[in-house]
């Protein structure tokens, strides 16, 4: 993926198997050198989870899943978003290539349903103004690495239109979900 986005103008700063530290640093840099105007596209391909209705960018050392070690130890996505966006780009394009495993702060409480039910009331989507946002899964569920593979089936999916000139982003994310959701037997859908 760097290298595909270097190819059509993009600076590319990749980070592999950050920790929490890590992603804070780079994500300050990122914000920082983001001027009024410019197309702004964050792309995330590590771990990921949801819990209740936020989902957070999780470094490579977070070793247990609560609410009170999401907020010391991992990156809330919604204030990524926020923060980026606030720099006034012309566009945000936010992607998320991680699971979104869905997680409840008290499952006693919710009866109805076991800790990774996806269809909870609780599901806020993430939004901002002037962006464009991208799940590899829908909330609730887990990406398919693409076993064998350099990447999963979302990031293989991107690249085949990554650098074909005038493509419309929305129209490509369409076909990028088609073939993901045909490729997994809809075991992954993009969101």
């Amino acid at each position: 993926m760097p290298a595909a986005l270097k190819s059509i103008g993009f600076i590319v700063t990749p980070v592999l198997h950050p920790t929490r530290g890590d992603m804070k640093r780079i994500l300050v840099e990122f914000e920082d050198s983001i001027e009024p105007g410019d197309i702004v596209l964050f792309y995330f391909a590590v771990h990921g989870t949801q819990w209740e209705d936020q989902n957070y960018l999780l470094p490579k050392h977070i070793l247990k899943i609560d609410g009170v070690n999401l907020n010391r130890s991992a990156i809330n996505a919604q204030n990524v978003l926020n923060t980026l966006s606030d720099r006034d780009p012309f566009v945000t394009i936010f992607l998320l290539d991680c699971c979104r495993n869905y997680h409840k702060r008290n499952t006693e409480i919710y009866a109805r349903g076991d800790s990774s039910d996806s269809k909870s009331a609780d599901f806020k989507p993430m939004d901002k103004t002037r962006s464009l946002i991208a799940f590899a899964c829908a909330s609730g569920t887990i990406v398919m690495d693409g076993q064998g593979q350099r990447n999963g089936l979302f990031t293989k999916h991107i690249l085949e239109h990554t650098t074909t000139p005038n493509e419309d982003i929305s129209l490509m994310l369409r076909d990028v979900r088609q073939k993901v959701v045909e490729a997994s037997n809809l075991q992954q859908i993009p969101f």
